[in-house]
């Protein structure tokens, strides 16, 4: 792009405030939407491009739509457009969200209320569903990849393996078993410097530390704990929103007891019917768990401190990263490890679909542990007809 076609601050605001404000519908519809205006409507961006930045996107932890954003917005006006791009497509969302929560934990006894959610577990529970048969269409293509995804929701569902691990496992065995070709390039690389890379890569570190030098001096153990446990998570959350998702909820819901399965689904509902990323349920989270710790007060300092941790990382990997993607892009080794990930989500959400399913359909799901084998039983008696009733509708 030539200097007179950079656009203007107005413009930029203007397009990606759009983009913000319609990126509805997960993922897949807010990868589309932001094709169709950066690329097929304004050219600000190359199809090649694009498809470059998507595919490093999707290597990384975190919401992919948001980072590739993100990226447009750094690749039109460097730093400031990319902050500029990526915070326009997440505010919009979280404001709805911390609204949202707030409404739900002061209302969430009137049975009106009850009502609207139960109809959203059921759709949800089957928006999860589709969303597992529309990735194993895109990324099942080899035998290999429906082993990796089988091996994936095994290991998750029945013998409890961390998900990092089977990401970790998924992208070595794709990096020396798969030798895809490489994108062929538009585009020169650009200049990339080490030292500008490990310079950027403190800046947004030092920035990501900032929420935990003020908890130091709060007497709300909670604090501590939402920052700790999603800045973990942001930095192991391959695979987009739904898979952190099977991460996520079992620790929420057993280990912490922060929520029950049904108040997770009622979450995931909210992030699926409003704008922004999915990953913005992370913020519901934290606001529900801090609510009932310190009341309204602290639930949104919680929903910040959760903001803050979970979408500052996005922004370290595309400013350290963006210089290297039309590199990385070109290197089959690489886009081997990306396909082996994309099988093992398919596995993932799979897992994620059942357990949530359970947990929706039945009052009443025991864990039980045999040997080495983690499983979930439902209580049969327990059967939600009401549920079942509009998943199926």
């Amino acid at each position: 792009m030539n200097q007179q076609d950079v656009p203007s601050w107005r413009v930029l605001f203007r397009i990606f405030g759009h983009i913000g404000l319609l990126s509805f519908g997960g993922p897949a519809a807010q990868i589309a939407l932001l094709q169709r205006c950066l690329v097929d409507k304004q050219q600000w961006l190359s199809e090649q491009q694009f498809l470059n930045a998507l595919g490093f996107c999707m290597l990384l932890p975190g919401p992919e739509a948001m980072q590739l954003a993100t990226y447009a917005g750094w690749r039109l006006r460097g730093v400031m457009g990319g902050l500029l791009a990526g915070l326009l497509f997440v505010l919009p969302g979280a404001a709805v969200i911390l609204s949202l929560g707030i409404l739900y934990v002061l209302f969430a006894d009137i049975p009106m209320i009850d009502g609207i959610f139960l109809g959203i577990k059921a759709t949800v529970l089957i928006v999860v569903i589709e969303a597992l048969s529309r990735v194993a269409k895109r990324s099942l293509h080899q035998y290999k990849h429906w082993c990796i995804a089988a091996l994936a929701f095994v290991g998750l569902f029945f013998f409890a393996l961390p998900y990092p691990l089977v990401v970790a496992v998924a992208a070595l065995y794709g990096f020396f078993a798969f030798r895809t070709e490489p994108i062929k390039e538009e585009i020169s690389p650009q200049r990339f410097s080490p030292r500008q890379t490990l310079r950027t890569v403190a800046v947004w570190l030092a920035v990501w530390s900032l929420p935990f030098i003020a908890m130091a001096y709060s007497d709300h153990g909670i604090l501590h704990d939402i920052g700790i446990f999603f800045s973990k998570l942001a930095v192991v959350t391959f695979g987009g929103a739904y898979a952190v998702l099977a991460y996520m909820s079992q620790d929420i819901v057993v280990q912490f007891g922060w929520l029950s399965a049904g108040e997770m689904m009622d979450g995931l509902g909210l992030a699926e019917t409003t704008p922004g990323p999915l990953i913005l349920v992370t913020e519901f989270v934290a606001f529900v768990a801090a609510y009932r710790d310190g009341g309204i007060l602290l639930g949104v300092i919680g929903a910040l401190i959760a903001l803050w941790v979970t979408f500052v990382p996005c922004f370290l990997w595309i400013f350290a990263g963006a210089p290297y993607i039309e590199w990385i892009a070109a290197q089959p080794r690489l886009n081997g490890a990306l396909s082996a990930i994309t099988a093992a989500v398919v596995g993932v959400i799979f897992n994620l679909s059942l357990w949530f399913s359970l947990h929706v359909l039945f009052f009443e799901v025991a864990e039980t542990k045999i040997g080495l084998l983690n499983l979930w039983l439902p209580t049969w008696q327990s059967l939600d007809a009401r549920v079942l009733g509009l998943a199926m509708l």
